[in-house]
């Protein structure tokens, strides 16, 4: 617990600030570069397990970088992850990195709060799925670049949206390459609320309070119920793994490298 005294932190992949019993954390940009670094993973691990242990901490909000660049960081990042045929560690490490966060997310006892704005790949759409409340501003635009390198998403998301809108409608949207803009993510019910960009902030943390208000007891044991099927969640990521690796292995994702843009 004195690690994180003060609750106040700045590190290399997420700074946090504390307002009364709402904890905000931002993260930073760059962030699948910074994410395989494993000191800076375990600092933002042992930084939930210590909210985990604050029984004055209710709520966590989780802010995406507004610089985020969306497919052209993914893009970049597998770009430099196949080049050779015998090391893939980043591309493990990724994998297993936003596994162990979500599922820390999903099973943290306080109510998490996700907000994003601008460019959104799955992988960061699925820490918002693991997430309680999703709020986005006007500007986001959800993308799926994933398919021109013959990869598929990871981090969940064919198991988070089958369960909002459905078998069919998740194989639609995670096969169809194209944008999804704000408005049409509430409408399929993969986020909450629709917030213009200069107020996106200052929405959350009402949000935030209006929470705060609320038992914490009943919303915890209210998150446990949805989240009863957890264990399925970690069987699906074993599973999400062994294909990830079986599809970068193979020589067709190696020679679709060509088609990034």
């Amino acid at each position: 617990m004195n690690r994180f005294s003060a609750l106040n932190e700045d590190y290399d992949l997420f700074s946090t600030t504390r307002i009364d019993s709402i904890i905000i954390l931002n993260l930073k940009e760059n962030l699948m570069f910074r994410a395989v670094d494993l000191i800076a993973r375990d600092k933002l691990l042992d930084f939930l397990d210590c909210i985990s242990k604050t029984d004055s901490i209710k709520v966590v909000v989780i802010i995406s970088s507004p610089t985020i660049t969306g497919k052209n960081e993914y893009f970049e990042f597998f770009h430099q992850a196949l080049k050779s045929k015998l090391d893939y560690r980043n591309i493990h490490r990724i994998h297993h990195v936003f596994c162990q966060f979500i599922l820390k997310l999903m099973a943290l006892n306080k109510v998490v709060i996700h907000a994003n704005c601008g460019k959104v790949i799955p992988l960061f759409l699925n820490v918002s799925l693991a997430c309680d409340y999703r709020m986005i501003a006007d500007n986001t635009v959800f993308q799926n670049p994933y398919l021109n390198l013959g990869l598929i998403p990871i981090g969940g998301s064919a198991f988070f949206l089958s369960k909002i809108i459905g078998p069919q409608n998740a194989f639609k949207m995670l096969i169809s390459g194209s944008d999804i803009t704000a408005y049409e993510a509430m409408k399929l019910g993969i986020v909450h609320e629709v917030i213009p960009a200069s107020k996106l902030k200052e929405a959350v943390l009402d949000t935030a309070k209006r929470f705060t208000q609320k038992p914490l007891t009943s919303l915890v044991g209210i998150k446990k119920l949805i989240n009863y099927t957890l264990k399925d969640f970690k069987d699906y990521m074993d599973f999400e793994h062994q294909e990830l690796i079986r599809i970068v292995e193979t020589t067709n994702c190696r020679s679709s490298r060509t088609n990034m843009s």
